[in-house]
């Protein structure tokens, strides 16, 4: 794997998910990330990568030959519509349904969706967009 520019300033340098089903995987990240606009960026017999997301076998060599536990990864979306297009593209290539796009309470705008991966990890497509509280309000843009 080759990387072609270093980002500084972030938190999350990369994640890496050890799965029961390469294949399986595959075409649910291949698809969720698609709509995301987010390219596969390489992929091997026991592994692929997108981004800062590795998804491995337990027996590639960069997995300690254990399946990682159930975790929370949520991917931003650039509108509604694409946590929208998310949502679709995962319940068609083997997720499950945990929440349907739609305004959360986690702040004004918190507009997400939440499937189930082929593991069982709770993964999601949150846009932080402009929010109305009524009919009459101003809009609320978070930006950061």
């Amino acid at each position: 794997m080759e990387t072609s520019e270093l980002h500084r300033g972030r938190l999350i340098d990369h994640l890496q998910l050890v799965v029961r089903d390469l294949d399986a995987s595959r075409t649910f990240y291949g698809a969720v990330l698609e709509a995301l606009g987010i390219p596969i960026g390489g992929e091997g017999e026991d592994w692929f990568w997108a981004d800062e997301l590795f998804v491995s076998t337990a027996g590639s060599e960069a997995a300690t030959g254990q399946l990682t536990g159930r975790h929370h990864l949520a991917f931003q979306a650039r509108d509604r519509a694409m946590v929208e297009a998310f949502h679709a593209a995962a319940l068609a290539n083997g997720g499950r349904d945990n929440g349907a796009p739609g305004l959360r309470g986690y702040h004004p705008g918190y507009y997400a969706a939440f499937v189930l991966d082929p593991d069982g990890n709770n993964i999601e497509a949150v846009y932080h967009g402009p929010a109305e509280r009524s009919a009459d309000s101003v809009r609320i843009r978070f930006e950061g």
